[in-house]
């Protein structure tokens, strides 16, 4: 075993890796405040802005089915390269995006931005293990999952502002010198990669196999259209088409000598509920940001700029969260701070339903601040009970879980919020204005909005209770994750 990096080195290599994931996080969040003057010019009318929807499934696709395998890779060759594999491709689906004249191309530059930019962060989480010692890894985790959560709340901000300067297309083009500028931080950071032989073969068919049936899902799971139903219409197909690829995987894995997660040293309890709470900590993280905005245009009366900034509450907890998080998981072990969090969670989360028909700025500052207060731990604890040539497989799953939780969050409780909304509303009339006073019409109006208005906070306060449901879920699996690792001198930063 080589002896281990000095510290100032290891604290500047982590911090190159998360410059870059800083990157790729920005852009996934880029296109959200210039999507019209994209599809615009693209001949696409507002009013059918789902046909835009590739550009975000795109992008979606990439992130979420390439993990598995490039974390793999990363066991295999070493994060350097991976890292900077991952960034050449970033500025390649950049230039593709950039000089577009027509959607598929630019959905094809998107998707594999997605592809690069989702496996920054399984690989630099994987990095972090490499580099620092479990009693200090949770801190180094934190900063990592801050980076990635600024992204939510610097992207649209850099996309407006550079789309204000040189248009949207400069968006893509300025990828190009910070890419460059990440890949020269990580070339001279990190320190040199070799091929690992204690890690194996890489399972590229399981890889390949797991990665269709995870981009299926993404598929089928993302409606751009909720209001009328659980599923788009091609849901139903793309959803038993990912199910058949997620059989022939499991088979495939069965049969295989080489696999994609060798179960050998797995801690499968503490593993699994890590997964799980991943998995739930994504379903509330997408409801919210996707109800906030409804809510703020629906209930409120804002723009979707007064949207952005009541939601701005919300992201702007999320990275705060991230720092104190991986600080208490340090010092206390995952399972304590993973399992406060999702109760602190819950408890914003009934504070911001009981606020309604208002919104409680503090409540959503807390649910923020709750949730990003989760992410080292359950890092930290996907890493802590799987060997150490699986870190980078490990930390995909953690994000593949999220990213899973999120698609299936938003479906169902946005569908069933929906289907309650019209439960709700069956009985009411719209008044008219024919056969009655002006004054009569006046008076029918104000009741039935007034009506209107109850059934849409009763729909959102529904969304919120359940969201504060899943995190009370979440708080009792955690209970599962490690506890407080003992310090070991050799590796403390």
């Amino acid at each position: 075993m080589k002896p281990p990096e000095p510290a100032p080195r290891r604290r500047l290599a982590i911090g190159a890796a998360g410059a870059a994931v800083l990157l790729g996080a920005i852009d996934a969040y880029v296109l959200v405040s210039v999507l019209v003057d994209m599809v615009q010019e693209f001949e696409i009318p507002v009013n059918h802005l789902e046909r835009a929807t590739p550009l975000v499934t795109g992008y979606l696709l990439g992130y979420t089915a390439g993990m598995p395998l490039l974390g793999r890779l990363s066991d295999r060759f070493g994060r350097k390269p991976v890292i900077q594999l991952c960034l050449a491709a970033f500025a390649v689906g950049s230039i593709i995006s950039a000089v577009a004249t027509d959607l598929a191309p630019l959905v094809v530059g998107r998707a594999l931005q997605g592809l690069a930019g989702g496996a920054l962060l399984p690989v630099t989480m994987a990095l972090a293990a490499d580099l620092f010692a479990a009693e200090r890894r949770p801190v180094v985790l934190g900063w990592v999952g801050a980076a990635q959560e600024l992204g939510a709340v610097l992207g649209p901000l850099f996309g407006a502002g550079v789309a204000a300067l040189i248009g949207w297309r400069g968006i893509f083009w300025i990828n190009l010198p910070l890419a460059l500028l990440a890949a020269l931080a990580v070339h001279y950071a990190l320190p040199p990669s070799t091929a690992r032989r204690d890690a194996g073969r890489v399972d590229v068919v399981g890889g390949l196999l797991l990665a269709a049936a995870l981009g299926l899902f993404t598929i089928g799971l993302y409606n751009p259209d909720p209001e009328r139903a659980v599923l788009p219409s091609w849901g139903p197909a793309a959803i038993a088409a990912g199910l058949a690829a997620l059989v022939a995987f499991a088979l495939q894995q069965r049969r295989s000598p080489v696999r994609l997660l060798d179960p050998a040293g797995v801690r499968w309890r503490p593993f699994a509920a890590g997964l799980a709470a991943s998995l739930a900590a994504g379903a509330v993280l997408m409801v919210t940001l996707v109800d906030v905005q409804l809510l703020a245009q629906t209930l409120l009366g804002r723009d979707s700029a007064g949207g952005a900034l009541l939601l701005l509450w919300f992201l702007a907890g999320l990275p705060v969260g991230a720092l104190a998080g991986g600080a208490l998981a340090s010092r206390y072990g995952e399972r304590l701070p993973a399992l406060a969090g999702f109760a602190a969670a819950a408890a914003a989360y009934v504070w911001i339903a009981r606020s309604l028909p208002e919104v409680a700025p503090g409540g959503l500052a807390l649910a923020g601040a709750a949730l990003g207060a989760t992410i080292a731990p359950l890092s930290s604890a996907a890493l802590r009970t799987t060997p150490e040539g699986s870190h980078g497989t490990a930390s995909a799953a953690v994000v593949v879980a999220r990213m899973m939780g999120m698609l299936v969050g938003v479906a169902a409780l946005t569908s069933w919020s929906l289907h309650r909304f019209q439960e709700s509303t069956a009985h009411l009339d719209t008044p008219l204005p024919f056969g009655v006073s002006e004054s009569q019409y006046a008076e029918r109006l104000a009741v039935y909005q007034e009506a209107l208005s109850a059934a849409l906070a009763a729909q959102y306060a529904d969304v919120f209770n359940a969201a504060a449901l899943i995190c009370v879920g979440a708080a009792a699996v955690s209970a599962a994750l490690p506890g407080r690792v003992r310090a070991r001198a050799p590796r403390a930063a």
